[in-house]
């Protein structure tokens, strides 16, 4: 593993030989955050992505010496499918973690997509987000990762839920034949930890603009005190020519 040098303008980075050694190390954080929460406060608020990269996360956290009884899961971002589809991230996740560890079924808050009115289950997450992480809510960890295109969770470029302000909560316009749910960024920002996992070659461009901290990019626009990025060597390739790792 590679830990790219740092000052306080910089988000800091490691590189890892591929992306099990990535994702293991992502796992493992998690657990230390979530160790350092529970004995802080009593419990650990974590947000998770969805999406190929964050599998083998999700199984290596499932091995993880967790409280799972003081843990609250929530998502990130959740596609408008039925339940029990396999374009939900929901689906990964019961399969990946939930089935595997001892977390009450009350402690995990799945996004309401299946609601007729994607606008009010938007605000009742919100709401929901309150109850769970305080008001305004804080997450303990929210869990990101990167698209080819810069986007993280469903904030994508060009989308109106990229300039939502006053709410932690937004519905995102058609990407990919799905229209979803969405944190924003006012509530990822207040998380007091970001993890990103980022793995594969066709994202080393848009890793380059997040190390730089592209805000013309929505992945840029996340505050960088707190952070952690996560790479392998495939997504890193370009970090060190430009002088970032």
């Amino acid at each position: 593993m590679d830990r790219a040098s740092s000052d306080s303008n910089t988000l800091p980075t490691e590189v890892h030989d591929d992306a099990i050694a990535a994702s293991r190390r992502a796992a493992a954080w998690i657990a230390e955050v979530a160790r350092e929460a529970i004995a802080a406060r009593g419990r650990f608020v974590v947000a998770l992505s969805g999406g190929n990269t964050p599998l083998q996360m999700l199984l290596r956290l499932a091995a993880e010496k967790i409280d799972w009884h003081n843990v609250h899961i929530l998502q990130v971002d959740e596609r408008v499918a039925p339940m029990g589809s396999p374009a939900r991230n929901l689906s990964q996740l019961r399969v990946a973690l939930l089935a595997r560890v001892p977390i009450p079924l009350g402690q995990v808050y799945p996004m309401p997509v299946e609601d007729a009115d994607l606008a009010a289950a938007a605000k009742a997450y919100g709401l929901l987000l309150n109850q769970v992480a305080g008001s305004p809510p804080q997450l303990d960890l929210v869990h990101l990762g990167l698209g080819a295109d810069g986007h993280t969770a469903s904030l994508l470029p060009g989308d109106a839920a990229t300039e939502v302000v006053a709410d932690d909560v937004a519905v995102t316009s058609h990407y990919k034949g799905w229209r979803r749910l969405t944190l924003t960024f006012p509530l990822i920002n207040r998380a007091r930890r970001i993890l990103w996992l980022v793995t594969g070659e066709q994202k080393a461009a848009a890793a380059i603009r997040l190390a730089q901290g592209d805000d013309s990019v929505p992945a840029g626009r996340i505050r960088r005190e707190s952070g952690l990025l996560v790479l392998d060597r495939a997504a890193a390739s370009g970090l060190v020519a430009h002088g970032l790792g």
